[in-house]
């Protein structure tokens, strides 16, 4: 990441410094201050007087003499978690959907273009992959993802995919056209499939989330091996008890 004090129009350069911080900490984990002003391309003394402000904030420790995110931003990922009504619409349903299928369950909403998961919960067999709450997502490259595409309005979904459609896996849709039919045919089933799209040996079957009049607000997906999801079982009754669930979080959210 390069970042530097200037900012352009609107932007504030000490804030986006600030921030290029915690993301390099998010990704890269404990850092000293050389390694901070090399990735993001600033003064030591710059990265120093960041992170020294950080620390004093209580928003990043210091561990064995490098600076680590705190766990102060819990805090701020549950609020900005609990705000949407999916969240808590979809507690105890897709507990119950996770039971019933034996693997892992995710919700999903979108921000800024991409996938955010909001709640995840997991069986005893279930895989953990890299997702995890607050794990973000091209959408064309999941069955969430491709859930909320497909009964999202035109003009949105444009915006969203561009022409550029990262590939991810040899199976991942890149081409518009080929994705385009795709979400036509989940628009008319009313579920999506991910047959290793996003990662290589897993599979998923997700459903829109939608209100009474139809409106999307966001989609939930079962994920699994592919030694595991496959056969009829896969294809057929599993979307059907996404479906189902989906629906339910659905009402709630819509009245609640």
């Amino acid at each position: 990441m390069n970042t530097n004090e200037s900012g352009g129009s609107g932007v504030i350069g000490a804030t986006k410094t600030s921030f290029g911080i915690v993301e390099h900490l998010r990704d890269e984990g404990a850092s000293g201050v050389s390694d901070v002003a090399i990735a993001l391309g600033i003064s030591k003394s710059t990265a120093h007087n960041h992170l020294q402000t950080l620390l004093r904030l209580g928003y990043v420790v210091q561990v064995d003499g490098e600076y680590a995110l705190g766990l102060k931003f819990l805090d701020l990922g549950d609020h900005a978690r609990t705000r949407h009504a999916l969240y808590h619409a979809s507690i105890g349903e897709m507990d119950d959907l996770v039971d019933a299928v034996g693997e892992r369950g995710q919700v999903m909403v979108e921000e800024n273009g991409r996938g955010v998961y909001i709640y995840q919960v997991k069986s005893e067999q279930g895989l953990q992959t890299d997702s995890h709450i607050g794990t973000t997502v091209d959408l064309h490259t999941t069955a969430v993802g491709k859930s909320y595409l497909a009964f999202c309005d035109e003009q949105h979904r444009n915006e969203i995919l561009g022409d550029d459609l990262p590939q991810l896996t040899s199976k991942t849709i890149d081409d518009r056209a080929e994705l385009d039919a795709e979400l036509d045919a989940i628009r008319e089933r009313g579920h999506a499939f991910n047959d290793e799209e996003r990662i290589t040996g897993m599979r998923a079957v997700g459903a829109p989330i939608l209100s009474d009049d139809e409106t999307i607000l966001g989609s939930i997906s079962v994920s699994g091996p592919t030694t595991r999801m496959k056969g009829e079982w896969y294809h057929s009754e599993v979307p059907e008890m996404v479906k189902q669930a989906a629906r339910v979080i659905g009402i709630r959210a819509t009245y609640s």
